[in-house]
């Protein structure tokens, strides 16, 4: 079946007096071939779930329902409801908006059933979001992939390795269970507002987690670590329990800073402090 005629985005814009909104942290994409292939990363999306953060006027959304995906999507901006419900009607069957905060949103609980995440997240929660979709003890997730827009600094930290500025935190939450890459950069010009910084576009997909390693601990650990990422561990770790501990028991030096540990040696770490509790 061949996809609506729908006008330009520019144009659904001017009709609705949409501006993107600073303090939501948005910056529209108008270019449908860039759209098109953000939509293409996870692969073959007919008949597919996808859950959709801050569609804004639809320009990602537009994207997606051409794929053929049936999508789940959030915005809190009550001015982007009337241009959303008019492709909703462009597409019918395909597309179900719901207004209100993402983050407090649970997608597995309102999709019900195995889905993809696609959005060009807001700035201000982006971080925050994906976090929490990584997060949590429960895996594998009831997401098959995630295509992520987000400044380029953090999709670097992202798919960051050992011993590079970029590489903490992130990049090990991301990292132990699933598999990470950074899917195409944006440049700045593509976005109305233009942002003062570049774009890219991450894509994760899980993978198994490795055993005997809690996510909480993971994250409590690299929490203290990264907090204070310019000492060495034996400063930065003193203040959790058992760490100092943990470290001598799988034999990673206590004058090592936390940039210069693999992902092995963190997961091995963490795995060791929980049997120390």
């Amino acid at each position: 079946m061949s996809a609506p005629k729908l006008p330009p985005l520019r144009e659904v814009i001017a009709k609705h007096g949409l501006s993107a909104s600073k303090a939501l942290g948005q910056n529209f994409l108008f270019d449908e071939q860039l759209l098109d292939r953000i939509a293409a990363v996870p692969g073959s999306l007919e008949g597919e779930q996808v859950y959709e953060v801050g569609p804004g006027p639809g320009g990602l959304t537009r994207a997606l329902l051409r794929a053929g995906a049936n999508v789940t999507a959030v915005e809190r901006d009550r001015r982007c409801l009337p241009a959303l419900a008019e492709l909703a009607e462009a597409y019918p069957d395909q597309l179900r908006v719901i207004e209100g905060d993402a983050m407090k949103i649970d997608p597995a609980s309102e999709i019900g059933a195995p889905f993809h995440i696609a959005s060009n997240l807001p700035y201000n929660v982006g971080t925050a979001l994906a976090v929490g979709w990584l997060g949590g003890e429960s895996w594998p997730p009831q997401w098959k992939s995630l295509t992520l827009m987000f400044q380029r600094e953090v999709a670097d930290r992202i798919v960051a390795k050992p011993g590079t500025d970029a590489y903490g935190r992130l990049a090990i939450l991301a990292q132990w269970r699933c598999d990470a890459r950074i899917a195409m950069p944006v440049h700045r010009s593509a976005f109305t507002p233009p942002p003062k910084v570049m774009s890219a576009v991450v894509h994760l997909t899980p993978k198994a987690q490795p055993e005997g390693v809690r996510m909480a601990t993971l994250e409590a650990l690299t929490a203290a670590a990264f907090g204070q990422r310019r000492k060495m561990l034996r400063q930065s770790l003193k203040g959790l329990p058992n760490a100092l501990e943990a470290l001598e028991k799988v034999a990673i030096a206590a004058d090592r800073r936390p940039e210069t540990l693999d992902l092995p040696e963190w997961i091995n770490l963490a795995g060791t402090l929980d049997t120390l509790r």
